[in-house]
């Protein structure tokens, strides 16, 4: 493991980061034979996978399962977590991972093409830079940043160091999802002017959290890495960190960017300009910060209004559904779950098409939901990279759908609704609110283009 844990020093430290070359060029300190391996020269990329507990463990045998790609590095703070995905993707491809505890030791690896990032949100922006720093294609699970500051940063970055980078909003590449939101564009409900996306689940208190010594199989100081370090409590790792606004972004982001994505995809629109939030932590007493109950509304200059619904502690459905999205036009409406399908009504609320599949995704399912429809968002990416096929979930487009809940979740800190730039979504004359823009880095781990 390395040492010093800040990113200066990895900067220094690995092969081709501190000058990659963009354009297709290669990268400084690669021979020819390992430039081979990187941008689909030869037919099989190689992959590290990023934050394995939960949903990083069934992207890797995900990733493993594509025949143009094998997994060769496994990397988590967690080593418990590094031994059961390992074994996992063994069961799916013939190559045993390497396993790292520090996953900046995979990436000073000229073996490696592509990163996957399925870490906590604190590291997602972060680690997709040093990923693009160090020459590698990314793979990033939404949200895309923990604050709209980093996210513009990605979008820089992408550019800077001419790397695909696909973000994880998996349902642009559902056929069916796909096939509706043409519909909705081609007319079927008229114009559509109004959208509500929502996400329930019954989600149970995390309690008061107590000062305890550190597991021995978990870094928790590079589990921290760009954060600024707080004391290790026993209500935090792993999955409870997303209620706290230190390393989280709540269930608006964990959930609601997937929603508010297919609305903003539907509309054709990018930036608002005004976004509100109601709600907070109503039904338990313990260290949950974020809301548990949450309404963000975000209106556009074009006409269009969306709103999305959060309740993490009642997991009444709305549509017969846990998770989904309607949106209201002049001639009816359509109705997209959480699946691969799709429900068109008229005015009187009769059913005009209606487009089911045989597969069943399950939205609360935190780790798998849809692995049979994900390979197709996997494979965009590879073929991006290979042939330079369009990206359906490229950065610059999980930037605005992740901005739209962060706004939210900013009204919702502040207490009153935001004025918003229409060109470049950012916020207008509210200082209070602007401070939330970007965060504080632990010293040395500050995003750095």
């Amino acid at each position: 493991m390395i040492k010093n844990n800040s990113r200066r020093e990895f900067i220094k430290k690995s092969a081709g980061v501190s000058a990659a070359i963009v354009a297709g060029g290669i990268l400084p300190g690669f021979s020819a034979s390992s430039y081979r391996r990187i941008m689909g020269a030869n037919q099989k990329l190689r992959a590290s996978v990023m934050g394995v507990n939960s949903r990083g463990s069934a992207l890797a045998q995900n990733f493993a399962f594509q025949e143009n790609c094998d997994v060769i590095h496994i990397c988590d703070v967690d080593t418990r977590a590094i031994e059961k995905c390992s074994a996992r993707v063994q069961k799916v491809q013939d190559p045993k991972p390497q396993g790292f505890q520090d996953f900046r030791k995979s990436l000073e690896s000229k073996d490696i093409d592509l990163m996957v990032i399925a870490t906590p949100d604190h590291w997602h922006a972060p680690a997709a830079l040093l990923a693009m720093q160090a020459g590698k294609h990314v793979y990033l699970e939404k949200p895309c940043s923990h604050n709209p500051a980093e996210g513009e940063i990605l979008i820089k970055a992408a550019a800077r160091y001419n790397k695909s980078i696909q973000m994880g909003n998996q349902r642009r590449s559902f056929p069916n999802v796909v096939q509706g939101i043409t519909e909705l564009k081609n007319g079927i409900i008229g114009r559509p002017y109004f959208g509500k996306g929502w996400y329930t689940n019954n989600r149970g208190p995390i309690g008061v959290g107590k000062d305890a010594a550190v597991p021995e199989w978990l870094d928790w100081d590079l589990w921290q890495g760009p954060a600024p370090r707080k004391d290790y409590k026993d209500n935090i790792v792993h999955y409870n960190w997303h209620w706290f606004w230190h390393w989280g972004t709540g269930e608006a982001l964990n959930n609601g960017t997937h929603m508010v994505d297919i609305m903003r995809w539907g509309f054709g629109v990018d930036y608002p300009v005004k976004v509100s939030s109601n709600g907070g932590r109503f039904h338990y007493s313990d260290d949950w910060e974020t809301p548990d109950t949450q309404v963000i509304n975000i209106d556009f200059k074009e006409g269009v209004s969306m709103s999305w619904e959060g309740r993490s502690c009642n997991g009444k459905h709305i549509q017969g559904t846990s998770v989904g999205v309607i949106f209201y036009g002049e001639k009816g409406s359509m109705f997209i779950p959480g699946g691969n399908e799709y429900t068109v009504f008229d005015l009187k609320n009769n059913v005009v098409k209606e487009v089911k599949n045989e597969k069943k995704v399950d939205p609360r399912d935190a780790s798998n939901p849809s692995s049979h429809l994900d390979s197709l968002h996997i494979r965009n990416l590879f073929n991006n990279i290979y042939s330079g096929e369009s990206l359906v979930a490229d950065i610059d487009s999980g930037h605005k759908s992740t901005l739209l809940v962060q706004l939210g979740n900013i009204a919702q800190r502040v207490g009153h609704s935001l004025e918003i730039n229409p060109e470049n979504g950012h916020i207008v004359g509210d200082r209070q609110a602007e401070k939330l823009w970007s965060r504080e880095y632990e010293k040395g781990w500050e995003m750095k283009l």
